[in-house]
């Protein structure tokens, strides 16, 4: 079997699927390991340390992604601009695509229905479940430990305060107040990052455990009590809230949202389209320079205001819309995610290299195309299929 690892292409991405450590694994699996060149110069790898761990390396991405059996990547095929095509036309028919497809976000349908039409097999890494074995395989949580640290350094940087209370000559500066909208693993690692700068934290979840962890990080929660059954999904992830709980939750936000000068969104419910819980006017009712990081942008955000992949302003609030966040971090993202897809690989082919093991349940809930069907229970919701 030919494991193909090709070059990033999104703007500003820097890590890649496979450090020389996990190819000589992925060798001891049986597996033959192709490398585009230049690909793991943005984390820190050269060509030849790929070809030390006796890896293949190939000049251009065309005849690496034609020729394998599997190809393994950090984010969703795009535009490749250099070779006029899309990386799905690269990919052989009949061949498997492991990585982030996000295949919920409506942006990203028009790319699942074409890995359908084109006969790949393919398996998104943020649809890992949350169960005890597949902890080392989980990528959304080593990315969202990254993504929430920087989110909030991205925040202070285009900040026009101080994040911390700062004594001058002419007096007390205030502190930045901060609200995080989300208490999973990005939300948890922003509040940690932000009351580590100084910043006076809130934080809002409609779950009782989440909020429970954000305060004893030192976060003051909001938000209002929604039932259990209605706000916990599997896993203990947060559900889809009906269109009249979360208009009331946007209510609840408005004063804290207009009141903080930082906003990091993070609420997210596994492989379904973002809850929207900021709108334009929400936007229009903060101060100038103020800023919100989307971190929920790669499932379509939480914001009504961001544009996918730009700094925008609106209102003259700054709204931050990367949809690559640990990609700005890429040598321990890197680090961290090519040993989770390794993982993954070997569980995916624990019964031998011939054929994947689709009776799996870590299988079963990656899986978003095959046999020209597209399978994800969460993208076929978000495309009228279900």
């Amino acid at each position: 079997m030919r494991v193909a690892i090709p070059k990033e292409i999104l703007p500003h991405e820097g890590r890649v699927a496979a450090t020389p450590a996990t190819v000589e694994k992925l060798q001891r699996l049986g597996c033959e390991v192709a490398v585009e060149a230049g690909a793991g110069l943005g984390a820190g790898i050269d060509d030849a340390d790929y070809r030390q761990a006796g890896a293949v390396l190939v000049a251009q991405a065309r005849e690496l992604l034609q020729s394998a059996d599997v190809v393994l990547k950090v984010k969703q095929p795009h535009f490749h601009e250099a070779l006029g095509c899309h990386e799905v036309d690269l990919l052989r028919p009949g061949s498997t695509l492991i990585t982030f497809l996000h295949p919920a976000n409506p942006s990203n349908h028009e790319m699942v229905r074409n890995l359908a039409r084109r006969n790949i097999t393919s398996f998104t890494m943020d649809g890992i479940p949350r169960i005890t074995r597949a902890q080392r395989m989980d990528a959304l949580t080593s990315m969202s430990t990254i993504t929430g640290y920087k989110s909030v350094l991205i925040a202070a940087n285009e900040l026009g305060v101080f994040v911390p209370i700062m004594t001058t000559a002419i007096g007390n500066l205030e502190p930045a107040k901060v609200l995080v909208i989300g208490g999973g693993v990005v939300g948890l690692q922003a509040i940690a990052t932000a009351k580590r700068l100084g910043g006076v934290v809130s934080a809002a979840d409609i779950r009782p455990d989440a909020r429970e962890q954000a305060k004893s990080l030192g976060a003051k929660i909001i938000g209002f009590d929604v039932p259990v059954e209605a706000a916990v999904g599997e896993g203990g992830y947060a559900r889809a809230l009906p269109a009249a709980l979360l208009e009331e939750e946007r209510k609840l936000l408005a004063p804290a949202v207009a009141a903080s000068s930082m906003v990091i969104l993070s609420a997210l419910v596994p492989g379904k389209v973002a809850p929207l819980l900021i709108t334009d006017e929400m936007v229009a009712s903060m101060k100038r320079g103020s800023v919100i990081v989307d971190v929920a942008i790669d499932q379509g955000g939480n914001c009504a205001a961001t544009v996918a992949g730009e700094m925008a302003v609106r209102h003259g609030v700054t709204i931050c819309g990367v949809v690559n966040i640990p990609g700005s971090l890429p040598v321990h993202a890197t680090r961290l995610y090519s040993e989770n897809i390794f993982n993954y690989v070997q569980n995916l082919f624990r019964n031998g290299l011939e054929q994947p093991d689709f009776d799996d349940e870590i299988t079963r809930s990656t899986l978003v195309t095959h046999q020209g069907q597209i399978l994800h229970a969460g993208t076929r919701e978000a495309m009228g299929l279900a």
